[in-house]
């Protein structure tokens, strides 16, 4: 029994975009074969993918809605395609009329499905590229490598040896299908299926191109240069148009989809459209404050502590975060909080002079490791 794509994502059927947006990108980092290698990990992903594919449209969403899986299901399988108007639906009502189709008072009947022999869209590909921090705030260009299949340009995508051509297959006479008739009290009935001679291609290579085996493709590799949008994230999807197989017959080719998925960075973290990062500074810069530089994706800047800064304080550096996909323009902060590095031992003359202050402050001192308790009370207010 196929399991519910809301409960794949751990989300209700009412969660709107961003929420299963968010579920995703937790459980595609939680997945991923490059960081989870146990037992089923890999499958687990390949179903979050394939529930995330199919939510985060809302054209799909509202098909899986009303009818569920079959509804999806082109969507959902290897490749990822998109979908027109009547999407997988055609290919459910065309496969089940073309192989019973009939009518009444002894005519045959119609329909039969389309031609078989026809043009063929290639496959769509998919790709997993991984991105370093930085890449993924300010995008830029990217080289890819893949590999699809092309044209045979020995036999033109024929797949006949050159100088030779297909010939109509004699079975089918070029239409893919046969069809065969039965008469029965209540009329006249018509059963269509594949050709058994060509396979549905319509038509029979004789002499095969020696370089594709009569195929009309090849399995080649190539680089792509790919443009990365400002602020993506993990599991942005990016689709480069009749990148992916070439088609057959004269079909055009699929398309490439990559997957976007950002590394983890040392310093900082994201949090939607805002970085997160900490600093530690000493006990006497939080207590008189100082100038102190910091680093953000921008590069090093310099960030005022006022005296008297405490743990946990947050300084907000504005529009130095990521840009907002699809408006570069427009960008997050960049949230820096505040940590505080208080000393387990101390010199002579340092315990001297902060005793000196807590006699001033007319603080109690208590026996053994007293400075630090006072230490941590200036902190406290």
């Amino acid at each position: 029994m196929a399991r519910d794509y809301y409960e794949m994502l751990g989300v209700s059927r009412d969660s709107d975009k961003e929420e299963i947006k968010r579920a995703y990108r937790r459980l595609a980092r939680k997945y991923h074969p490059d960081v989870n290698k146990e037992d089923g990990a890999e499958e687990r992903f390949k179903e979050i993918n394939r529930a995330y594919e199919v939510l985060s449209e809302p054209e799909t969403r509202a098909r899986y809605d009303r009818f569920g899986e079959a509804g999806v299901g082109s969507a959902a399988g290897a490749g990822f395609q998109d979908f027109g108007d009547l999407g997988g639906f055609a290919d459910i009502f065309e496969s089940f009329f073309s192989g019973f189709s009939g009518g009444m008072g002894g005519q045959p009947g119609g329909g039969g499905g389309r031609r078989r022999g026809g043009p063929v869209r290639g496959d769509d590909l998919r790709l997993d590229l991984k991105l370093d921090f930085r890449e993924a705030v300010f995008g830029g260009e990217k080289e890819i490598r893949i590999s699809h299949l092309e044209t045979c340009t020995n036999c033109s995508g024929s797949g006949a040896k050159p100088g030779t051509r297909p010939r109509a297959c004699p079975t089918c006479t070029g239409s893919g299908q046969v069809r065969r008739a039965t008469r029965t009290p209540f009329g006249s009935f018509t059963q269509v299926s594949v050709c058994p001679t060509c396979n549905g291609a319509g038509q029979v290579i004789e002499e095969k191109c020696e370089i594709c085996g009569g195929s009309g493709q090849k399995q080649e590799a190539k680089k792509l240069k790919i443009t990365i949008p400002a602020g993506v994230d993990n599991g942005t999807r990016l689709r480069v148009s009749s990148e992916g197989d070439a088609g057959q017959r004269g079909g055009p080719p699929g398309d490439l989809y990559v997957y976007l998925f950002v590394n983890e960075d040392a310093e900082f973290q994201r949090d939607g459209i805002n970085i997160l990062s900490e600093i530690k500074i000493s006990y006497l810069q939080a207590i008189l404050g100082c100038q102190i530089e910091v680093n953000t994706v921008d590069g090093p800047t310099e960030l005022t502590i006022a005296s008297g800064t405490q743990p946990g304080t947050v300084l907000t550096q504005e529009n130095q975060g990521v840009p907002r996909l699809g408006n570069p323009v427009s960008r997050g902060d960049h949230l820096i909080t505040i940590q505080i590095d208080i000393p387990t031992r101390l010199t002579t003359e340092e315990r001297e002079l902060l005793e000196k202050l807590a006699k001033i402050r007319g603080d109690r001192l208590g026996k053994g490791g007293g400075i630090e308790g006072f230490l941590g009370g200036l902190f406290r207010g």
